[in-house]
């Protein structure tokens, strides 16, 4: 079992501002004060009571803080320390101010394939180090993937949120349905058996769009994306992929396979050579004798995704030049899915109406059956109450009988003690005069032998 530290975070920290939420948890900055050094304070909500929905249990919490205090590696966010209230766990983290992966590139013009590899070069080592431990993620998606500071040459890549990490056990087989759909491996959406293969189709899902700015499973539904991840329902459109080397799709088909035996590890991924030769690749040879030029991938597709995966456009708008005509279509396009999106709510609604009646009715139901077996329980309790009280009565008049019996018998016990006390003193009177009789005997038998001798 996890220990933290039972003190007040605040008596250590300074709290700032709020960096994001999630459903039970949000991360605000703030800064030491022994060291004045920054870091991300993760408070997640504890769930009260294990039958409760609201919180997460204290067993999800330890399985997260247990793997961070595990890994060490340089792509990867690092726990500082953990804290414990009545009603959080706060988690000091390193602070990942950089913002997403796809943020960043999308604000370039363009990107080459090297460059896009370069990034997954350190998405694919922070992984190998988890899997090295195995340690499966099961939730990278491209708000996973942060850039420790985008303003370097070389920015770093940091892999965070371990809120749905687990350790595989050889020999314990694992399976749950959790995750963003759009990223989940067929293993998950079938509910089968889980292993460190599932993030490798996440890789393929996050390359895919890399080079694209389209999602390969996407759908219209929830359930159209898990039916397509299902079927590996994807391909290579040319509208999307036009600029993108074969060896790069290669790449994605060795991860987008269903069976996650035949699914490229991560170790055959660095080994791939899409990421060990991108430099040798990236120049190609035009047939027309035109001069070499390097493979440069169109980011305003990438735009567009990072544009719709977000909820809300960010505090400072990276994409202010955008064309008119182009903000205008988003707008139309967030209006669209937010129709979408509400008649989809009206559909679940409505399911869950149904389901709710369902379990009334089932519920009714058995009401009804268990005020059927109470009442007749009620009435054989209170069958056995009447007995009881009958022989209650009887006891009661045979206690009377007894205890009358019994004033009859100290009654008599009474006279015949008396009887006996006064034949005692009769006795007693009697004895008396027998022995003063002897005595007097005795005396007249010594008094005529005194006589006797005179006489002689």
């Amino acid at each position: 079992m996890s220990t933290f530290r039972q003190e007040n975070v605040e008596d250590h920290y300074e709290m700032g501002e709020e960096l994001g939420s999630g459903q039970f948890a949000i991360v605000r900055k703030c800064r030491e004060k022994k060291s004045g050094l920054e870091y991300a304070a993760k408070f997640i909500k504890k769930r009260r009571l294990s039958s409760s929905r609201r919180g997460v249990s204290r067993e999800e919490i330890e399985r997260e803080v247990d793997i961070l205090r595990e890994i060490q590696h340089s792509n990867i966010i690092t726990l500082h320390d953990v804290f414990e209230n009545k009603t959080d766990v706060v988690l000091i983290l390193e602070l990942v101010s950089g913002g997403e992966l796809f943020d960043f590139l999308a604000e370039k013009e363009s990107l080459t394939e090297e460059e896009a590899t370069q990034f997954l070069k350190q998405i694919l080592d922070g992984v190998h180090y988890l899997h090295s431990k195995r340690i499966a993620h099961f939730d990278l998606k491209p708000e996973n993937i942060m850039l420790l500071d985008k303003n370097v040459p070389n920015p770093r890549i940091k892999l965070i949120d371990f809120g749905i990490a687990h350790k595989i056990e050889a020999g314990n087989e694992f399976k749950n349905i959790f995750g963003t759909p759009e990223f989940v491996a067929p293993e998950i959406v079938n509910y089968e058996p889980l292993g460190l293969e599932a993030d490798m189709w996440s890789i393929g899902v996050i390359t895919y769009i890399l080079l694209s700015g389209a999602s390969p499973f996407l759908g219209e539904t929830k359930q159209e994306t898990l039916t397509n991840i299902s079927a590996v329902n994807y391909d290579f459109d040319e509208e999307y992929f036009s600029n993108t080397s074969e060896l790069a799709k290669d790449f994605i088909r060795r991860l987008l396979v269903k069976d996650p035996k035949k699914r490229m590890t991560i170790a055959q991924s660095l080994e791939h050579p899409w990421i060990k030769v991108i430099k040798r690749r990236n120049v190609r040879n035009e047939d027309n004798g035109k001069k070499p030029e390097r493979r440069r991938l169109k980011t305003t597709r990438l735009k567009e995704y990072t544009i719709k995966s977000h909820s809300s456009m960010p505090p400072n708008n990276t994409y202010i030049n955008f064309e008119r005509f182009s903000k205008v279509m988003e707008e139309v396009a967030a209006a669209e899915e937010s129709l979408r999106e509400m008649e989809r709510n009206k559909k679940s609604f409505q399911e869950d109406i149904e389901a709710l009646r369902s379990i009334y009715e089932e519920k009714e139901s058995w009401y009804k059956e268990e005020n059927e077996s109470i009442s007749q329980d009620l009435r054989q309790i209170r069958q056995e109450l009447q007995k009881t009280e009958a022989l209650k009565k009887q006891a009661q008049e045979e206690t009377k009988n007894a205890l009358l019996v019994a004033n009859g018998l100290k009654r008599r016990y009474r006279k015949l003690e008396n009887r006996y006390e006064a034949l005692a003193k009769q006795v007693a009177s009697e004895m008396k005069f027998v022995q003063e009789l002897v005595r007097s005997m005795e005396q007249e038998k010594l008094q005529g032998g005194e006589g006797d001798c005179g006489i002689r």
